[in-house]
């Protein structure tokens, strides 16, 4: 594959990713107009979201690219137990860590059960789930796989990674500390989904670690914060004032304990990838 080619292919899956998202919203603004409740609302847009993005990417992929989605990352869908595991594992053991090992309150939104609805239905089905496998599909499945086939491996690694760090502060009025943090841990994080995807052979497989990460961290259930989130309906408010442990302005997602998760399961990702390529090494199962 020519550079022309690879380039403007993941131009085009970022547009893709872009379009569905403001689409989706604006299926269950439609909604709201008709006076359907905002939690179906939230689980409409979700589904849009994802559907419209895998259906659009296909289109590309096929029809433009002659290219099939398994050579994407994207084969018929499977997830393999190990990394639901690991889905499950890591936001649990990073959240696990603040409420025992930091001082904090418990501080409750106090929202009714409409409120409450509204809120989960958009963490989990839309935040959650559609956003998680959505951006797998673009950044772990099309442009990894685009950059891969045009240089190697490695340029295919990082260049989304630091992409997807820097599109994690785009808008956003942080403080130069809090951006080169969130920059960090987002390239970090990109190259955990990406050794994932790249281990398993599918963006399904980052897809779940991703959608659980969300639903967890940022889901609208319990968050962890240095201030009460008016988003969800509980906040463990971080009596720590620590920039490296509560992660700046971005939240705990850049905080020193989650970025020692991201690199935790890299490299069991990585161990995994060698492990496949040398029999000899012990088996995790």
């Amino acid at each position: 594959m020519n550079t022309r080619k690879a380039i403007g292919g993941s131009f085009l899956a970022i547009v893709v990713f872009v379009i569905t998202q403001i689409l989706a919203k604006l299926v269950a603004s439609a909604f709201v107009l008709i006076k359907v409740p905002t939690g179906i609302c939230n689980i409409l847009a979700g589904i849009t979201y994802a559907v419209l993005a895998y259906v659009l990417l296909k289109l590309f992929a096929e029809k433009i690219y002659k290219i099939k989605m398994e050579n994407f990352g994207m084969p018929k869908f499977s997830i393999k137990t190990r990394w639901i595991i690991v889905a499950i594992l890591l936001p649990v053991i990073v959240k696990a860590i603040y409420i025992f090992l930091f001082s904090g309150e418990y501080i409750s939104s106090g929202m009714n059960n409409s409120e409450i609805f509204s809120i989960l239905s958009a963490g989990i089905v839309f935040t959650g789930i559609a956003a998680g496998f959505v951006e797998e599909m673009v950044f772990r499945g099309f442009i990894l796989n685009l950059l891969k086939s045009r240089w190697n491996t490695l340029v295919a690694v990082l260049v989304p990674s630091v992409l997807f760090g820097f599109v994690h502060i785009l808008g956003m009025n942080f403080s130069l500390g809090s951006c080169l943090l969130v920059l960090l841990a987002g390239t970090m994080v990109g190259i955990m989904f990406s050794m994932i995807a790249l281990e398993s052979g599918s963006v399904w497989n980052s897809g779940i670690v991703h959608a659980i990460w969300n639903i967890v961290i940022i889901g609208g259930g319990l968050s962890i914060n240095q201030t009460a989130d008016k988003y969800s309906v509980m906040t463990y408010v971080l009596k720590s004032k620590s920039f490296a442990f509560t992660g700046g302005e971005f939240g705990i997602e850049s905080s020193v304990v989650s970025l020692f998760g991201y690199i935790v399961v890299t490299l069991i990702a990585i161990y995994m990838m060698k492990r496949a390529t040398n029999p000899s090494l012990s088996s995790w199962r």
